[in-house]
């Protein structure tokens, strides 16, 4: 499975949707006026799917900030069931978003399975390890879901960090860091040993990027 950047950008056309388009549109708009943002390392979105992408979570728009930028495909991020409460919000988020509906307070069997097929399917697969914005610091908590879907599949995983909360007309840095190759935790087998040690892993990356870039 390759790694290395191909750049090729163009988006299989059955991967495209309207509300997609439509989302990265308003992305674009948002960051570019009130809600300022600078990518770093935008050319690791030409990285081959299948992959994974984590990234902390700082508000409820990250999914349109991180979307915007990665054109050569769209993303299924998972999202809490809360949000498809409604039809219609379970029809834009699901069809139109291509959002994969999680359990956060079950083992929710059905949502791995999709991440599962999304990743065999060679799609991108969006994940907050952290699971919720409500951390006291970043990546205290990694949830192992993240871990086992990763290793199951043995498909990098793509870092992105971001620097703050959107904040009006206020900037905010996000950075895309280096794929990491986890085949040397993979070929150790499942189990709960290989499973924090990846969760560690994805802890230090990110403790890295963070000290990385207040240096700068």
């Amino acid at each position: 499975m390759s790694t290395e950047p191909t750049g090729k950008t163009e988006v299989p056309k059955k991967e495209r949707t309207f509300w997609y388009t439509m989302a990265r549109v308003a992305a674009a708009i948002l960051t570019h006026t009130i809600f300022p943002v600078r990518y770093h390392g935008k050319e690791q979105f030409q990285l081959d799917a299948p992959y994974i992408l984590i990234s902390n979570h700082k508000s409820a728009l990250d999914p349109l900030i991180i979307a915007r930028p990665c054109k050569k495909y769209e993303i299924r991020f998972l999202g809490k069931k809360e949000l498809t409460k409604k039809k219609w919000a379970a029809d834009l988020l699901g069809k139109g978003l291509h959002m994969i509906t999680v359990d956060r307070h079950n083992t929710d069997l059905a949502a791995m399975r999709q991440c599962t097929r999304a990743l065999r399917e060679g799609k991108v697969l969006g994940i907050f390890p952290e699971g919720t914005r409500h951390l006291p610091d970043l990546m205290s908590e990694v949830e192992t879901g993240t871990a086992v879907l990763a290793l199951r599949a043995n498909v990098p995983l793509l870092p992105v960090y971001i620097s703050r909360k959107l904040s009006f007309l206020r900037l905010t840095h996000v950075y895309i860091g280096q794929p990491m190759d986890i085949s040397d935790l993979a070929a150790q087998g499942m189990d709960a040993a290989v499973v924090e040690q990846l969760c560690d892993r994805i802890r230090q990356t990110f403790y890295t990027m963070r000290d990385n870039t207040q240096k700068k």
